[in-house]
């Protein structure tokens, strides 16, 4: 592939960027398209989102209080914004390429803050879940974009920086999250968490405004594959409600695999339909990249390990150790305080050498990590529990910066946006895969081990629907003790419920490390991005 010219949308008193060829720029710009401060505009809307992924958990049992919510309409919180996410990633990222990254990032930024405030003012759950939606649809917006952005503006020599950075911000704000949430659910209220989004998104637009100059390709897309658009939702839709639901429905039932029969046979033919419209919403010709088709693959798998692994330590922190969730959020400071300082010197460290070390060593951590967290026990010290976070973050920080660059320097700049929203369609279905899957694995574990430590620890036998219920608990940590429960034994539940929950999450842990291992090899098939060459504007970096 070739890289592609820009021509620049300027508006109003805009002043158009040099030539990359320009030997000096011109001085009188101002902030207007600089680099580092289009990284900051972006970082600001990206922080939002980021933010809002951890500290909306946070205020879930506030919200079900307040609003007299079922567990089932609390699950619906999350699952309504993930869905909508999901699916429409990659058709946002095609809205940035087609009308230009600037205005698709302000106007994400404009609704997701709209939406947010709008749910703070919501006095049903119903209303919650609605603006849930339009947050995933705007976020969905904004996330390809800034991709997009940072994309066409950083030259290829520092575009490993740009994006190790924005990934520092992303592990910063998702560290964040529990903390500030449980800061405020504590002392203002469960409206705050979402209000929180209002101010920041003010600064995200004003800075927007003044700052971000569109880039776009001579020969971006002038229309839209509707079709392809419309089987492609239907085919993530699918996927993604049968991993949303496989937990509750069974791995085993008809219709989970009704609905992932779906998925394939919409993905089948919206590959067909690809190979013969003019302008296709995804060029299957991008996959003939294998750099780039193995950085979305080792997304997917970095996703797996992390996101599913990671499921099951909050449970473990807050159920099994009884902290807070902020003490939980202090407790995992050292994984994402190694994202955080990891990810701009990972992003260094690419740019010396490419990214097939750095992504192989980076999942290799990875994998020691969770083989370590596999062994981790009911009473493991903070001191033992902190190496292996802090090991995992070091694997995670090279992962997040490689394998974006490898995605989005290996695309056309004129199917950036579509590459940014690849990126994080893969995160997001690896996400979801993980805490499926995995989640699969700690139910079996939990109930094939389940009666046999029951009966051990001389526990009154349980009925089969008791047993069931028992066994959902004890998934999450939880110790099924019923009211009025003598407290001797009240303790010997609590302990088999630790104990079993303990070898569900060592088997998780295990099968998180196996995927990491196999994304180890994923990694020496991906390479320097061919095609990240700068922006007309990034001449004066």
């Amino acid at each position: 592939m070739t890289s592609q010219t820009t021509v620049d949308k300027t508006g109003p008193g805009d002043q158009a960027p040099a030539a990359p060829s320009d030997p000096a720029p011109s001085q009188g710009r101002g902030l207007r398209g600089h680099p580092w401060f289009t990284l900051l505009t972006v970082a600001v809307g990206v922080m939002m989102v980021a933010l809002d992924g951890t500290i909306v958990a946070i205020a879930n049992p506030a919200i079900a209080d307040d609003l007299k919510a079922s567990f089932a309409e609390v699950q619906w919180i999350t699952n309504a914004y993930f869905l909508a996410l999901a699916v429409t990633l990659i058709t946002a990222g095609k809205l940035g390429d087609r009308f230009g990254h600037r205005q698709t990032f302000l106007i994400g930024v404009v609704g997701f803050a709209a939406a947010s405030g709008a749910i703070g003012l919501s006095n049903s759950v119903a209303f919650v879940v609605t603006f849930r939606v339009f947050q995933g649809l705007f976020g969905a917006l904004l996330m390809p974009a800034a991709l997009g952005l940072l994309r066409a503006t950083f030259p290829a020599e520092k575009l490993n920086m740009a994006i190790g950075i924005w990934g520092m911000v992303i592990g910063a704000s998702t560290a964040g999250g529990p903390i500030l949430g449980g800061f405020l659910v504590e002392n203002v209220s469960w409206q705050s968490v979402f209000w929180i989004n209002v101010p920041v998104g003010v600064l995200a637009v004003a800075l927007g405004v003044g700052i971000l100059l569109d880039h776009r390709a001579e020969n971006a897309p002038r229309s839209f594959d509707v079709l392809g658009i419309a089987l492609l939702s239907g085919a993530m839709f699918c996927l993604v409600w049968a991993l949303i639901k496989a937990p509750e429905w069974g791995w085993g039932s008809g219709t989970t695999w009704t609905f992932v029969a779906a998925s394939l046979v919409l993905f089948a033919l919206f590959a067909l339909w690809e190979t013969r419209v003019k302008e296709p919403l995804i060029p299957l010709g991008l996959f003939r990249s294998v750099p780039l088709s193995a950085g979305v693959v080792l997304m997917v798998l970095m996703a797996i390990a992390f996101m599913g692994g990671l499921f099951f330590v909050t449970f473990y922190l807050q159920n099994v150790h009884g902290m807070s969730p902020i003490d939980a959020g202090l407790h995992l400071l050292p994984l994402t305080g190694m994202m955080i300082v990891g990810s701009p010197l990972a992003g260094a460290l690419i740019t010396k050498a490419g990214p097939r070390i750095p992504l192989a060593g980076g999942m290799a951590c990875t994998a020691i990590a969770m083989y370590g967290m596999s062994t981790l026990e009911t009473d493991t010290g903070s001191a033992v529990m902190s190496l292996w976070f802090a090991l995992l973050g070091l694997g995670l920080a090279p992962v997040m910066v490689g394998a974006t660059e490898v995605i989005v320097g290996n695309a056309p700049l004129e199917l950036s946006g579509v590459a940014g929203g690849l990126q994080q369609a893969a995160m997001q279905i690896g996400g979801s895969l993980g805490t499926a899957v995995l989640g699969a694995v700690m139910a079996s574990k939990v109930d094939g081990d389940l009666p046999g430590n029951w009966a051990d620890a001389g526990l009154p036998p349980l009925k089969d629907t008791q047993l069931d219920q028992a066994s959902e608990a004890v998934q999450v940590g939880v110790p099924p003790v019923a009211p009025g429960t003598p407290p001797e034994i009240a303790a010997k539940i609590a302990t088999v419920a630790h104990d079993t929950f303990m070898s569900g999450m060592a088997l998780a842990s295990l099968v998180a490390a196996g995927v990491a291992a196999v994304a180890v090899l994923v990694a020496f098939l991906t390479k320097r991005g061919e095609n990240a060459e700068a922006g007309a504007g990034a001449a004066h970096i």
